[in-house]
């Protein structure tokens, strides 16, 4: 069950921990239904609950008095998630986000251990370097995802465009209070507001039930920057 590897991982989050896990996982890991994102029942977030401060500060573009507030959970290993990033993300960004209309944040559901440690790296990273290395990772992510060779490496040579050393690669990985804050933000996700697959949207803390095209983001939150 993809919801469940992430959290039977060891409490130790050494680095061999994740060069085993993370090859096992990647060994075994193809693109399934279950990353895709599930229709559910519709359901309005208490925005209040859903915008409380974590640990780690969210990572954010767009200004904060914005009329709307879009809030992305999604893995850096799902397919589905870089297929919006490539595909819908530039749009949406130019028409909401670039307009001032829109607030849109990305929150960590990382679906295995390749993925955690992806967006234990976009947190390494000074925070207004942290959205463009995400926008990267999912560019790249064929190749450090689900290429060939030693997992680690191909997740070291994605990082290092970013600055990373190896030094500095090996302990960002190291980080077990990153790690498991990184962890909580999914299991708050999941527990909460009922997120079980990426991507999954909410905007203004009502749920977005379409798959997600410009077309769904139109018309959810057409009205609302109208008014």
């Amino acid at each position: 069950m993809l919801h469940a590897t992430l959290s039977a991982a060891p409490a130790v989050a050494r680095r061999a921990v994740f060069a085993l896990a993370a090859a096992v996982l990647v060994a075994q890991a193809a693109p399934a239904p279950a990353l895709a994102q599930r229709a559910a029942p519709a359901a309005e977030i208490d925005t209040t609950e859903l915008m409380k401060p974590t640990d780690l500060a969210d990572i954010a573009i767009g200004p904060a008095d914005a009329k709307v507030t879009v809030i992305e959970y999604s893995s850096l290993t799902c397919p589905h998630c870089a297929h919006f990033e490539a595909q819908v993300f530039p749009a949406f960004r130019a028409k909401y986000v670039d307009t001032g209309k829109v607030r849109f944040i990305t929150r960590e559901f990382p679906l295995d251990n390749m993925a955690a440690a992806a967006s234990m790296l976009a947190r390494c990273l000074d925070p207004d370097k942290s959205f463009a290395f995400i926008d990267n990772m999912f560019a790249t992510q064929e190749t450090w995802a689900h290429g060939e060779g030693p997992p680690l490496t191909r997740l070291f040579d994605a990082a290092k465009p970013a600055g990373f050393t190896k030094e500095s690669f090996d302990k960002c990985l190291t980080d077990q209070a990153l790690y498991d804050k990184i962890v909580s933000i999914r299991d708050r996700a999941g527990k909460e507001f009922g997120v079980d697959a990426t991507p999954t949207f909410f905007i203004n803390g009502k749920r977005l039930q379409d798959a997600p095209t410009i077309e769904a983001f139109d018309k959810a939150i057409g009205e609302i920057v109208k008014s």
